[in-house]
């Protein structure tokens, strides 16, 4: 094959198709999402469609389980498709007659080399120190010695002379010699398709005109191109896509993404971790691609401004407190009502959403998970008698009971329940003490919440109400050995 080269810019005069091709065979991790993000705003920036496909050839590793956790992770960032997902396992007929058209054409040809043959092929190139490659030892065999009753496989004919040039759009441009591919397997000897097969003809059936996706497959693309090119000679409208490989995701020590730095499936970050979909949203958006300055970006500025040139050529690097960070800036910044929703839903029974829109004012400058509100927030739907933590039980002691005894008598009688009216009157009970209003606000703290942190004490005893809050100082005034 002559030299010939992917241009980062063709495919212009189509309209754009973009494909997200997840492997069901476990969770949507970090990695996967960006690429869908990516892929799902690249199509939405240039009025294009973004379609999905379900990669589960792999009978025995794909499961039902994953592909619901996909499909639930996706959605739950709010990437939507323009056509129902796309399972590869249902094309397998499809993918064999693009293997025999080849096959027809002369651009593939039929294998019949054994397992031990292969394996004595690999033993020998391994003890030269040779590359791993199939040696083409059928290629240009006629039909005569071809076995009439034995099992084969299908090759593709990969050209041996010249070069490949891809114009990938975010790598640049990338050269391989063609005599460093070999000729690899289109079809198995039981009739399946391989990987390399079934993808290529399913975004041309798809109408996939830009591939983005990890640089782990940049070598998939020279192995690729060669089907594309031969199907476009034997009956044209083949096309060659668009490449754009993006570089990898790592940890923050700069090593290769794994679980310790954070690579466990979304749904862990929603439900583990407590992060909301629009600053993993943001945060993944950030992850590899900028403009300029800007750190928050609504999901409306994402679609007007990504575009494949603000990709970065280096790894970029998971920083699970930059995320923490970004996620409290969406807490602070959320409807107070989707919010309490939420929140509602992690504490579980009991919890009121009309109480906790009450509350999300106070809850939310502290906190910058959901998990955090939850816990922030659980003090206002505890039963009496209440846990108290170990913290909270030793500020409890006979002076701090007897203290608390006098405050409540003094709140019986107030009229005003609201923050400003509670804070002088606990002041001034204070100064009657001679004491400091931390010494009297920390066992009120503990008593009303079972605990040594929580929100505002006055905006504590706003949000429990008069009966409820007086209630629980009551009953820590009792002596504990009565």
């Amino acid at each position: 094959m002559a030299s010939k080269s992917v241009n980062a810019g063709e495919s212009s005069d189509r309209e754009v198709v973009t494909r997200f091709a997840p492997s069901p065979t476990g969770f949507l991790h970090i990695g996967g999402a960006r690429t869908a993000l990516f892929n799902w705003l690249f199509a939405r920036h240039h009025g294009g469609k973004a379609l999905l496909r379900i990669e589960d050839t792999d009978r025995q590793r794909s499961t039902q389980d994953a592909i619901d956790k996909i499909l639930e992770g996706l959605d739950w960032l709010g990437l939507d498709y323009d056509a129902p997902p796309v399972f590869q396992s249902d094309r397998a007929e499809r993918h064999a007659e693009v293997a025999y058209a080849l096959l027809e054409a002369g651009h593939a040809y039929k294998c019949f080399a054994t397992s031990e043959e292969l394996e004595q092929m690999r033993a020998e190139q391994r003890a030269a120190k040779q590359p791993m490659r199939y040696d083409r030892r059928w290629r240009d065999r006629e039909s005569a010695e071809m076995p009439s009753d034995t099992a084969f496989t299908i090759r593709l004919k990969v050209p041996i002379e010249g070069e490949t040039v891809i114009e990938d759009a975010v790598q640049g441009r990338v050269t391989v010699n063609n005599s460093e591919i070999d000729d690899y397997i289109l079809l198995r000897a039981d009739g399946t398709p391989t990987y390399m097969l079934a993808v290529v003809v399913d975004d041309h059936d798809m109408g996939v005109t830009h591939i983005i996706r990890g640089d782990d497959h940049l070598n998939n693309a020279f192995r690729q191109l060669p089907i594309i090119r031969a199907m476009d000679r034997i009956e044209g409208g083949w096309p060659d896509p668009v490449y754009a490989h993006v570089p990898l995701i790592h940890g923050s020590d700069g090593a290769k993404l794994s679980k310790r730095h954070g690579a466990v499936g979304v749904e862990a970050y929603r439900d583990d971790e407590g992060i909301l979909p629009e600053a993993l949203f943001n945060y993944l958006l950030r992850l590899g691609w900028g403009h300029g300055d800007r750190e928050e970006i609504t999901r409306e500025d994402a679609i007007a401004l990504f575009d494949l040139d603000g990709v970065g050529k280096s790894p970029s690097r998971f920083d699970i407190k930059k995320l923490l960070n970004l996620n409290a800036h969406y807490i602070r910044d959320a409807d107070t009502t989707h919010l309490a929703e939420i929140v509602a839903k992690k504490i579980g029974q009991g919890a009121e959403t009309d109480l906790l829109e009450r509350a999300m004012p106070v809850l939310t400058p502290r906190a910058k998970t959901v998990n955090e509100l939850a816990e922030s927030a659980r003090f206002l739907f505890a039963t009496r008698p209440l846990e108290m933590t170990d913290k909270a039980a030793a500020l409890l002691d006979e002076e701090a009971r007897e203290r608390l005894s006098g405050l409540s008598k003094m709140l019986h009688l107030q009229n005003d329940w609201t923050s400003d009216a509670l804070e002088a009157t606990t002041k001034s009970y204070a100064e009657k003490l001679d004491i400091g209003l931390g010494k009297l606000a920390q066992p009120m703290r503990a008593a009303l919440t079972g605990s040594t942190m929580s929100p505002g004490i006055f905006d504590v005893l706003v949000l429990l109400g008069k009966e409820e809050s007086l209630a629980r100082i009551d009953e820590q005034t009792v002596p504990k050995n009565r």
